[in-house]
């Protein structure tokens, strides 16, 4: 692994991402819940750029004791859409919400002062 330095806290704002690249490289740093966590940026279905997706909170539905839909509701946890064929991740884990099996890789963060740095393989 390598370490580099990203940036500083301030270059990564609250409920955002950005997408860096470190020769042929990519990964994507999240900003949310006040913490910075970062994936390569690969969906493992079809290598698609995931990290590039739209960014929400989780879409839940209650389903009733009478097995009919007691409505919709955006849960606390945040998801990352690949673009390319619409798969899922968890920010917080990079795990496909319905086979935990289908994950992001994670890259390393490590936050030294206000400066960020990722470790990245080689």
């Amino acid at each position: 692994m390598t370490e580099i330095r990203i940036g500083t806290l301030d270059e990564f704002p609250a409920d955002d991402y950005r997408i860096l690249a470190v020769g042929d490289f990519e990964f994507g740093v999240f900003h949310f819940d006040g913490r910075l966590v970062a994936w390569e940026n690969n969906c493992p279905h079809f290598n698609g750029p995931a990290c590039q997706g739209r960014v929400f909170h989780k879409v839940g539905e209650t389903i009733l004791a009478d097995g009919t839909s007691g409505g919709l509701a955006f849960e606390k946890i945040r998801q990352v859409i690949c673009p390319w064929h619409g798969y899922e991740f968890n920010l917080e884990t990079g795990r496909h919400p319905g086979d935990p099996r289908m994950r992001l890789r994670e890259v390393k963060l490590d936050i030294q002062g206000d400066v960020v740095f990722a470790q990245l393989p080689d």
